[in-house]
């Protein structure tokens, strides 16, 4: 059954188009993904699919009877009522229903009701219908259905009775998801659902609506949630809309796919028009062949030609180097504690050593003192008790997830040259080039800014900073998908040590060489990855249960084992990162020395060359350099294959 269908949808701010042509289909049980760039257009068709924004033309076609919720980018639940009230409002008809249950039940009690035998079986034939709806629409359950979404939530520790309007930001917005995800509506539209989520509660979010058995449409840039959830991916680029049926990770490969076998037949169809084009130029004027020349003019007339495939849009580029390398202790807390009350401190007695060249992150629920402890080690606050010292030659770069100094009124431009001011103009816009601010982009003012363009921003100042030691509160948020995987990619070949927060799962398994999870209990060390550290913590709730002090070595054994091969796996993984980039490099300039010589080979034949004795001579010998060339790299090719 199709829930919803967008035909030929358009939108334009203005003169300039956000969205051409979208042609979207969502069917029951399907779980869609729209992925894109910041400002490609997600919220926007988000927005027109759930009624709140105008479209200028197409059609959004919803069945009659098809219910839609809605739950938009950073929404918070504003109300005075407590929690659990605001949640029973979801089951208002129910509890009508019930009302009504508990009225018939006494008529059927009182006497005088019940002396007609035909009053008293309208009443018992009226008390079974409605109980039998009751009972179907779940009546008898919805109080245990509030419960497991607040528990799911996280708000199981919370007094129900709390008034929403004492909650924080964060809370108030997962409050607005519980009471949506209540409401179960046969298409469920989620903008950015991860917000505002720790790993737990992702974890939890995930499994429900993997058993949600009607419609999910979602925007997010979570890649490890897009892979578990999502069975259909629509790619919004350049104002357009391409479907991709599978997962994020299939939608990445198939998109490659796509894109070489498209290029491929571009390039085919490119040298068949030129050697069509060459023969009639040769031939048109010749007599005889005149009618074969004109023959391919016909045929090049009818060819539909394919325009060259584009590729992906301009993405941002940028490396982190150091100046000076720090010795081999980079960090040192000992017995630290911190908070913003020595009667209630957020953690006590945290004792972390941080050494050269590790890229360690940080992990716990929400409130737990992350940011805290990230801001106490940067001296931005006073711990409450302990001591915290660096090692040698330790220059620190901090990255703040809210972004908190880039509040300016200064230009772009400025914002990064004021920090430099003895860089010269043209390297400063270079920079600020790479990172996707060109022309008058530097002109803009910072605190204009989107959360993505100051996300970018920031990472630029972090870059020029050449710090050793890179501290970074959630780095990932407000950036696309794109724009994390560059972000990746710069971090892993950083030559300096990490410390970093993040809720991006997709992120921290790629970056993390150690796991450092907090808990009230204190620091807690996992030598992997996030998959490995979500493996031994169910390795380490299994072997809580087990009572054998036999059973226990063993595990105990097994667990350096994995270490040792987690770590030569991770240097595995590095060095097969590296042969393959290579390997695309080498394909790349084989194609083009194939060309090349292709191409001289071709001059050869032209009768004007041949003719030519020191022109022939010199093509001989740009063939056999080339030629040359081609036989190196072909050996390195062979070499890295094999």
């Amino acid at each position: 059954m199709i829930l919803l269908q967008c035909v030929q949808l358009t939108k334009t701010f203005g003169a300039e188009p956000i969205l051409s042509n979208i042609k979207l289909e969502v069917q029951l049980r399907d779980r869609v993904a729209i992925v894109g760039r910041n400002g490609a257009g997600k919220s926007t068709l988000l927005k027109i699919i759930a009624g709140k924004l105008s479209y200028n033309s197409g059609e959004v076609i919803i069945p009659k009877g098809v219910t839609v919720g809605y739950l938009a980018q950073d929404t918070g639940l504003e109300s005075s009522r407590s929690i659990w009230d605001e949640m029973l409002t979801v089951f208002e008809p129910l509890m009508k229903m019930e009302k009504e249950l508990r009225d018939l039940e006494a008529k059927m009690a009182d006497p005088s009701q019940t002396n007609n035998e035909k009053n008293y079986e309208k009443l018992l034939k009226d008390y079974d219908i409605l109980s039998e709806s009751f009972k179907e629409k779940g009546g008898y359950k919805y109080e245990a259905d509030i419960r497991g979404i607040l528990s799911g939530l996280h708000f199981s520790d919370k007094d129900y009775s709390t008034k929403i309007s004492t909650l924080s930001g964060g809370q108030k917005t997962r409050l607005a998801l519980g009471k949506l995800l209540l409401t179960r509506p046969d298409l469920l539209i989620l903008d950015e659902p991860t917000n505002h989520l720790d790993l737990e509660t992702l974890s939890w979010l995930e499994q429900y609506l993997l058993h949600y058995d009607r419609a999910i449409l979602i925007v997010s840039h979570d890649r490890y949630f897009l892979d578990k959830v999502a069975n259909i991916v629509y790619e919004i680029s350049r104002t357009r809309a391409t479907k991709f049926v599978g997962n994020y990770s299939h939608y990445l490969d198939e998109k490659a796919k796509r894109y070489e076998v498209e290029l491929r037949q571009f390039e085919k169809q490119q040298e068949q028009i030129e050697k069509l084009q060459t023969f009639i130029q040769k031939n048109i004027a010749r007599a005889s062949t005149t009618k074969r020349a004109q023959s391919r003019r016909k045929q090049l007339e009818k060819m539909h030609v394919l325009d060259r495939p584009q590729g992906d849009e301009k993405s941002a580029r940028f490396s982190f180097n150091i100046e000076k390398q720090t010795g081999n202790d980079v960090l040192q807390t000992e017995q630290l504690s911190g908070g913003y009350s020595s009667s209630n401190p957020l953690f006590e007695n945290l004792n972390l050593s941080i050494n050269r060249t590790e890229s360690i992150a940080l992990l716990g629920p929400n409130g737990i003192g992350k940011s805290t402890l990230l801001k106490i080690i940067t001296k931005q606050l006073e711990p409450l008790t302990g001591t915290f010292k660096y090692g040698s030659n330790v220059n620190i770069g901090y990255y703040d997830q809210e972004q908190a100094k880039l509040s300016s009124n200064k230009q772009v431009l400025h914002e990064l040259w004021d920090d430099y001011p003895l860089t010269p103009e043209k390297e400063i816009r270079t920079i600020l080039g790479n990172f996707l601010f060109s022309g008058d982009d530097v002109l803009k003012i910072v605190s204009d800014l989107s959360g993505g363009e100051k996300a970018r921003l920031a990472l630029a100042k972090l870059m020029m900073q050449k710090a050793n030691f890179l501290i970074l509160d959630e780095p990932t948020n407000h950036l696309d998908l794109d724009s994390k995987e560059i972000l990746e990619d710069s971090l892993l070949d950083y030559p300096g040590t990490i410390l970093f927060v993040s809720h991006d799962r997709y992120f921290v398994n790629r970056m993390a060489t150690r796991v450092v999870e907090m808990t009230k209990d204190g620091l807690i060390d996992y030598i992997g990855d996030y998959d490995y550290y979500i493996a031994k913590k169910q390795e380490n709730l299994e072997r809580q249960q087990l009572k054998e002090t036999e059973l226990e070595k063993v595990v105990l054994n097994e667990e350096q084992l994995t270490k040792q091969n987690f770590l030569q796996d991770k240097e595995a993984k590095r060095k097969e990162r590296q042969r393959l980039r290579r390997l695309e490099e080498i394909e790349q300039l084989i194609e083009k020395l194939e060309l090349s010589i292709a191409k001289k080979e071709e001059e050869l034949c032209d009768p004007e060359v041949y003719q030519d004795h020191t022109r022939v001579s010199q093509l001989n010998s740009e063939i056999d350099d080339l030629k040359n060339e081609l036989d190196t790299l072909m050996d390195e090719w062979s070499e890295l294959e094999g």
